[in-house]
């Protein structure tokens, strides 16, 4: 019976801790953000950009795309650049509605202070033997590697008055703890990088689409007309079709840019999380064997 004994406690903790996990927040708010971000982008082209007092001859023949003439300024030739123009500013406004909602989520699970000077302290104290104080530095930290660590500190301090189990058993625990909490904090550093990475390839092919549009727009319009009319018409058709692939790549290399400046972020939480957790299961087996 003796031997059965540890077995079902390990169980029972086990349970304990499955129960107390807290459950993955929906992503729905994400998926819908896109959407969102287009659909202003429309309303911006169409009555910001595409505003009659930006021109010399505005047009009255369609509510959604009016064939409006002489652009005023640079923004108003924009509107010129065609359908792909709304999409292409959604996409913009998508990485920056992204940008910033993963700043301050990467901001916050870095924590305060450094994260390699927070792990020495923690080793310092259990060194001493003093979970307490090695707890109280997680409070501090407030990121994910100190919640990864202050879980694998509980059962550090519950494995230490464990008499039932060996210590091998004890550091599987704490390992497995640690897994958990790791299991948690992960994807909600990760979570929608992938909408970045995503736009940063698509946005440049919508840029070079509207661009492919314009030119065979102007080409048309050369083959309808001659003389001196027909070249201004390609001229300006190509400078519009061009706004097109302007925004397309300075969309994507912002999408680039700043995915991997979160991607860098991350792995250096990451590797903080790991080293944490190393740092827990030595500490454990070399004090407490």
């Amino acid at each position: 019976m003796a031997e059965t004994k540890p077995t079902a406690t390990a169980a029972a903790a086990t349970k304990s801790i499955s129960s107390g996990q807290p459950k993955r927040s929906s992503n729905a708010i994400s998926w819908i953000a896109p959407f969102a971000c287009i659909l202003l982008g429309f309303l911006i082209w169409r009555y910001v950009l595409g505003n009659p007092d930006n021109f010399a001859r505005p047009g009255t023949d369609s509510a959604i795309w009016p064939s409006h003439e002489g652009p005023k300024s640079a923004l108003a030739r924009m509107y010129e650049g065609g359908i792909i123009v709304p999409i292409l500013i959604g996409f913009l406004l998508t990485v920056i509605t992204f940008v910033i909602e993963r700043l301050l989520t990467v901001t916050k699970a870095k924590g305060t202070g450094n994260i390699s000077e927070f792990i020495r302290k923690v080793q310092f104290h259990l060194a001493n033997k003093d979970v307490e104080k090695a707890l109280a530095e997680c409070d501090k930290q407030k990121g994910s590697v100190g919640n990864v660590m202050k879980a694998g500190l509980r059962k550090y301090k519950e494995m230490i008055g464990n008499s039932e189990l060996e210590t091998e058993q004890k550091v599987l625990n704490i390992q497995k703890e640690i897994e958990e909490a790791t299991a948690l904090e992960l994807p909600m550093l990760e979570k929608n990088l992938v909408f970045l990475s995503t736009i940063a390839s698509v946005a440049t092919l919508f840029g070079l689409l509207g661009t492919v549009m314009g030119m065979i727009r102007s080409f048309g319009a050369l083959g309808d007309s001659g003389g001196g009319a027909a070249a201004e018409k390609l001229s300006q058709g190509i400078s519009e079709a061009l706004y097109n692939t302007a925004l397309g790549i300075g969309t994507s290399a912002v999408a680039i840019v700043m995915y991997n400046v979160f991607t860098t972020r991350i792995d250096a939480i990451t590797y903080g999380i790991d080293e944490s957790g190393f740092t827990l299961t030595q500490s454990f087996a070399a004090n407490y064997k």
